[in-house]
């Protein structure tokens, strides 16, 4: 399965679930390859962090920021159970070659009304991805959520009546996260019974689920 974090918004924790979700299912023993197709370059920034820190390697992370991404990822797959694609803001073209690459597009919003806003933009990209590949699945992923808050239930129900749907899975707002992406580790690995690592793992079982 390709699965790609995409929203146009920058700020919405596409990395870092990107990061986490290939991490998880490598540790239940997947063979996991990270494209960051960011010109930012977060997650190999994140990769080099971790080697600097002596720490083993859990999946591949490779650049490609480049809009050749629809016909070089699945090459890519084909040596892998999960590819996770982390998506670049706002440059069209890259968006368009990851949308067209993937089977499934997870969109991380922040429980706000500005990020449900500012994603109608990329459900029209959605869209008019699936002229070519009708198969293209897509969710939305409710991110950074303080706990309780008004706001992120609200934002929970408009979505939940939205389609692209809602995952069930809400992640926290953590400073494990922080500290994961200082580090070069992920949550799990500074500490596997924290409510982050609970979160990430039953995130990971929810999207495999969602498997074609």
């Amino acid at each position: 399965m390709i699965v790609a974090l995409l929203n146009q918004k920058g700020g919405t924790g596409k990395t870092t679930l990107a990061l986490h979700l290939a991490g998880q299912w490598a540790r239940e023993g997947r063979r996991v390859t990270l494209i960051d197709a960011d010109p930012q370059g977060s997650a190999l920034d994140w990769s080099e962090q971790r080697t600097r820190e002596g720490l083993p390697r859990l999946f591949g992370t490779i650049g490609l920021a480049r809009d050749t991404l629809h016909s070089e990822a699945p090459e890519l797959a084909r040596s892998a159970d999960h590819v996770v694609i982390d998506g670049p803001p706002r440059v069209a073209g890259l968006l368009r070659s990851a949308l067209l690459a993937c089977d499934l597009v997870l969109i991380p919003v922040q429980p706000s009304p500005f990020d449900g806003w500012a994603s109608s933009e990329m459900l029209s990209l959605i869209e008019q991805a699936r002229i070519f590949r009708p198969e293209i699945a897509a969710r939305f992923i409710l991110n950074r959520c303080g706990a309780r808050t008004i706001i992120a239930r609200e934002t929970a129900a408009t979505l939940g009546d939205h389609d692209p749907s809602l995952i069930g899975q809400q992640i926290g707002q953590r400073v494990a996260f922080a500290e994961a992406a200082r580090t070069g580790r992920l949550v799990f690995e500074i500490d596997e019974n924290s409510q982050a690592s609970y979160e990430i793992a039953a995130l990971a079982s929810e999207v495999g689920r969602l498997a074609p």
